[in-house]
């Protein structure tokens, strides 16, 4: 698939079946959140896999808007370090990863992470160190069935040449 289809084509999937998703395309999806723009270079981040479905099903519980990770077979952790630009950092390997999945065809979902009251539950349930943050948390899986989707605003509504 090509970049700006694969981006066209993303949504978020609420309703996940218990398809597993390959462990390759997996590390393919991670794989590209690795790869993201990030401010100075620093990396800051790190990405938990969350399979086991106690663990995932632990973690949905304690994110309100979250409770459907507990039924998604994939849940990558976006965590990074305290930088200066660690939530642009994080956001941007979040999206990265949003539209590699999309490219090869598997549903995702993301769930804020930093800043609500649950981050440090959720890291706790994973044994992160003290000083790491969390970013955002990712669903992917398959559809459990037809999806709707809505629809985006047009670029007419929100582009804008040279002022507001």
């Amino acid at each position: 698939m090509e970049t700006l289809a694969a981006i066209a084509q993303r949504h978020s999937t609420r309703a996940y079946s218990q398809r597993p998703v390959d462990k390759g395309m997996v590390e393919k999806i991670v794989n590209a959140g690795r790869l993201a723009p990030t401010g100075r270079n620093e990396q800051p981040w790190e990405f938990v896999v969350v399979t086991k479905e106690e663990t995932r099903k632990k973690v949905a519980s304690l994110v309100e808007n979250g409770r459907f990770i507990g039924e998604a077979p994939v849940c990558v952790l976006v965590l990074c370090r305290n930088t200066t630009y660690y939530v642009e950092d994080g956001s941007a390997a979040a999206a990265n990863m949003l539209n590699a999945a999309a490219d090869l065809g598997v549903h995702s979902c993301w769930v804020a992470g930093d800043k609500k009251h649950y981050a440090t539950a959720v890291l706790e349930t994973i044994k992160a160190p003290a000083e790491i943050k969390l970013v955002a948390l990712l669903a992917f899986g398959y559809a459990a069935g037809p999806e709707t989707r809505k629809n985006k605003r047009s670029l007419e509504e929100v582009l804008h040449w040279e002022a507001y």
